[in-house]
């Protein structure tokens, strides 16, 4: 391990939006951060490394699929043999191919269950038996609004992130003995690079539909991934906090 690494966190889709802000809020002096991305040719995931270069003990890039559980069990192998633990897991990748239910296909249903839901499952297996044995861990799932509300056109969006918080509430009585929690948050309209390519009228029906008068900032949802990291969360466990300006209550 190295010298004056105190905490390991693995953030899945750190490339950019939620995740990097994620990232960004979990690095310290003394945290490695390791994040994944998928595409090779992008150069957000350099983007997120420069950044993290000077906030945090140690920062890694590694380019694979979160729903590769073959991938996921070795690279979390590595992480614990190199660094000797793994603290915080943060299950954020995943996708959207979007269509009305009755147009959706096989291929699209089935590619976005796998991102979202067995993607997050494929990790958080082999990190919990790692958090298990050291008595200590935190996993945290990004599920969304939708999976409460609905959302036309999103059919397997929604059920993926609804089958996040089954996941999630499975997964926190089974590990909570041991000294390891397991929660969910669920975000609403956030100013991401998928919402700024939205019609600006459409946008302002949106943000009416918001108490808060405003999309969230992915930096808004990574107050809350870090605290449900730290030791301020050590009692709570199996929960969906909602961080959506009071669009759904």
């Amino acid at each position: 391990m190295d010298i004056g690494i105190g905490r390991v966190a693995l953030v899945t889709g750190g490339a950019r939006g939620i995740g990097r802000a994620v990232a960004m809020k979990l690095a310290a002096p003394d945290t490695a951060i390791v994040f994944t991305h998928v595409n090779p040719s992008s150069p957000g995931a350099a983007e997120t490394l420069a950044l993290l270069k000077d906030r945090t003990g140690a920062a890694e890039a590694q380019c694979w699929a979160a729903e590769d559980s073959v991938a996921a069990q070795r690279h979390i192998e590595d992480i614990v043999s190199r660094y000797g633990r793994l603290d915080v897991l943060v299950n954020n990748a995943g996708l959207t191919r979007d269509n009305l239910s009755v147009r959706l296909s096989d291929e699209d249903w089935r590619a976005v269950l796998e991102a979202n839901l067995f993607g997050a499952f494929a990790c958080s297996r082999p990190a919990a038996k790692v958090m298990m044995k050291q008595r200590r861990g935190r996993i945290i799932n990004l599920s969304s609004v939708v999976a409460f509300s609905g959302n036309p056109g999103q059919a397997n969006y929604c059920a993926s992130k609804a089958g996040l918080v089954g996941l999630t509430k499975s997964m926190a009585l089974e590990l909570a003995s041991r000294g390891v929690t397991v929660n969910a948050v669920a975000p609403g309209f956030i100013a991401t690079d998928m919402t700024s390519k939205l019609d600006e009228k459409l946008r302002e029906s949106f943000v009416g539909r918001i108490p808060a008068g405003r999309f969230g900032s992915p930096e808004d949802v990574a107050e809350v991934v870090a605290f449900l990291a730290g030791d301020g969360a050590a009692y709570v466990t199996g929960q969906t906090i909602h961080v959506n300006g009071g669009l759904y209550l």
